[in-house]
């Protein structure tokens, strides 16, 4: 019998399903942060959430991560738990309510960059089947060199973040290129099957936002709410 995953289905709920996908220094959590003070303003019920972000499970994979100890199954597996966790405490709730509901990241963050770590493409996809198909995704997309330049511009790469654990390079400058490239060039093949609209995030904030802002009046159109 062929799996059936709900990413595939509308999720016919009253509220929705806004998200944000992109390297680190794509400037996606900037654009969502704006669009959540502009709907506010217009008076609509946001929920905002973000990823890895559970109380649940949460400061169990930061101290994981801080020893060392995840191997990128396990990664997955406890990121999977948070957003299961966020998906039935946080995000159906407020869709069956009828909000608006913003996340810095989705489950696509963990097809991105659990396959870029070597696991298995389909075995990622399965784990997260149970996740609602989002009514809009906006993929940022900025150069690894790009990300590197704007991360450095305040902190070194931390060591996932920099693909330190696959042991591609001991330069961790070097490792976040290439592991960055990698996570990259899975979002890339996600635009299609997702239905990710791509963003040029090397645009300007303005012009990013009001791109940004005509894909959600136009989502919003579709279930009768006129912005």
């Amino acid at each position: 019998m062929k799996y059936k995953s709900r990413l595939n289905q509308i999720h016919n709920l009253p509220g929705t399903l806004i998200c944000v996908e992109g390297i680190d220094g794509s400037g996606k959590s900037t654009q969502l942060a704006i669009l959540r003070d502009w709907l506010k303003s217009l008076k609509q019920d946001v929920i905002f959430t973000e990823w890895n972000s559970s109380d649940l499970i949460s400061q169990t994979t930061k101290l994981a991560k801080k020893k060392n100890l995840l191997s990128p199954r396990t990664f997955s597996l406890l990121h999977a738990v948070d957003f299961a966790d966020r998906l039935e405490q946080i995000i159906i709730p407020a869709l069956k309510a009828g909000f608006i509901v913003l996340a810095d990241r989705y489950v696509y963050t963990a097809f991105a960059r659990d396959v870029a770590r070597g696991v298995d493409r389909d075995w990622v996809r399965k784990v997260y089947g149970f996740a609602v198909r989002p009514d809009l995704t906006l993929y940022f997309n900025v150069t690894e060199e790009v990300s590197l330049e704007r991360i450095c511009a305040n902190r070194s790469p931390k060591f996932y973040e920099a693909g330190m654990d696959l042991k591609i390079s001991n330069d961790p400058y070097e490792s976040y290129k290439i592991f960055q490239k990698r996570v990259n060039d899975e979002y890339k093949k996600m635009i299609k099957e997702y239905s990710l609209v791509e963003i040029d995030a090397n645009d300007s904030i303005h012009n990013k936002q009001l791109f940004f802002r005509e894909k959600v009046k136009e989502v919003l159109a579709q279930k009768g709410i006129t912005l």
